[in-house]
């Protein structure tokens, strides 16, 4: 196929994908191989692959389901067809139909486990990149089907030589029937094939009288030429430097904009954007051991410690203060838990105050007839905000409970969150 790929139709560019899927090598590979084939496949490196399905499984699991699909639907090196082919008896794979059964119960298991909208978001995300790949670089690397040396009818396939026609007598051959024999006490003038003639002072016998002429000597080969040490890797970090430099510079005249958070996320763009001119060039593999402690760092400032972080110290907290006076107006950690129960105070006055934690769990029980104003969120988790429950990360509640008795008695004014992974709880007690 030649270069123009990326001029077809959808539909032609489909089948020419099917026609000339990866295929999942034997080496090289971490697990079933499917990124090792779809690098291998378009010319680009693997681990920028791997990254991709990785932070493709954050999103509803899509990277994992993706993989499983490769996994049942790319065929390996040497074999005739894919492990979901081989199971309805179109070609053979050297995965067991056992194997394979196993992998299609794992998808099913991944489709019914935490995949949302979010996780088919991924998956189409994911297809159309490779639908891309495909159209501008499929004309790279187009696998060959393996020939088999098998004939289902005849057996293993062979060539067998043609072997010479014209026999050389000897003394090992037993004569014909009624043919005249010499007696081997008297050899004839010219001698025996495989003994030297009377007369040569060589004593050579007439079968090496024809010698192969000398095989002309194989000339040593030439060593590989040095591979150049790609760019694509000092230049991104030298760009990054100067990000954070210019950022660092022109800081005191944005206000708070250019924050932490802010430089860690376009240091990560400017990696990101190296390691991806770096899959083709395959240079800046060097890159990934800096995206992935920042990618964790920036993560952790924007989940867990969005203001900063305050060093509220790890543990538990746990309060039940029975005046107004001594209710906190902030009860926080960076890791535990906090557990305030405000069951305890008068029936009347006001009280205002936050609960918050960046990993762990925040509990608040509030008394039965107070008048709440609640605030729950948590960023990755379960909320239970005075009976109105959320999960996963869209888990906001802003409410206002009057309690049994409506209106009157204690107000309370309460913010409860975690920031991070965790759960929030505001009960009435």
């Amino acid at each position: 196929m030649s270069g123009t790929t990326n001029q077809i139709g959808v539909e032609e560019t489909l089948k020419d994908f099917w026609a000339s899927r990866p295929r999942r090598p034997r080496q090289g590979r971490k697990v079933a191989g499917v990124a090792a084939a779809i690098g291998n496949r378009y010319g680009i490196d693997p681990v920028i692959v791997r990254v991709a399905l990785a932070v493709a499984t954050f999103y509803g699991g899509a990277g994992v389901i993706f993989y499983l699909f490769g996994w049942l639907l790319f065929p390996e090196q040497d074999d005739e067809s894919a492990p979901a082919e081989a199971l309805i008896g179109r070609g053979r794979s050297s995965s067991s139909t056992h194997f394979t059964v196993g992998l299609i119960a794992a998808v099913i298991i991944a489709f019914s486990v935490g995949f949302d909208f979010n996780g088919f978001l991924g998956l189409v995300v994911i297809s159309a990149l490779l639908f891309l790949l495909h159209r501008s670089r499929g004309h790279l690397n187009r696998p060959v089907a393996p020939t088999t040396d098998y004939d289902t009818a005849m057996g293993p396939l062979m060539t067998v030589p043609v072997a010479n026609t014209t026999e050389v007598p000897s003394p090992m051959t037993a004569p014909p029937s009624g043919a005249e024999t010499t007696p081997l006490n008297t050899p004839p003038a010219y001698g025996y094939p495989n003994q030297p003639p009377a007369w040569d002072p060589l004593g050579a016998a007439p079968f090496a009288w024809d010698l192969p002429e000398p095989a002309a000597a194989m000339p040593d080969p030439e060593p590989p030429a040095p591979r150049r040490r790609s760019k694509v890797g000092p230049v991104t970090v030298a760009l990054a430097f100067l990000f954070v430099g210019t950022a660092v510079v022109i800081e005191p005249y944005t206000g708070d904009w250019f924050s932490f958070r802010h430089i860690i996320g376009i240091v990560l763009g400017v990696l990101g954007a190296g390691m991806v001119a770096g899959a083709f060039t395959r240079g800046g593999r060097g890159l990934i051991g800096l995206a992935v402690p920042l990618a964790a760092l920036g993560i952790a400032m924007t989940l867990v410690w969005p203001q900063g972080f305050k060093a509220n110290g790890v543990g538990d907290v746990q309060a039940t203060p029975r005046s107004l006076s001594e209710v906190q107006d902030v009860y926080s950690r960076d890791i535990g838990s906090i557990d305030v129960d405000l069951t305890q105070l008068p029936t009347s006055g006001s009280i205002t105050t936050v609960a918050e934690v960046g990993i762990g769990d925040v509990t608040v029980t509030v008394p039965e007839n107070a008048d709440v104003t609640v605030f729950c969120e948590a960023g990755i988790g379960d909320v239970d905000c005075l009976g109105e429950q959320r999960d996963g990360t869209d888990t906001a509640v802003d409410r206002t409970d009057l309690g049994a008795d409506g209106a009157g008695g204690l107000k309370i004014e309460l913010r409860a969150e975690v920031n991070g992974p965790g759960t929030v709880k505001v009960l009435r007690g």
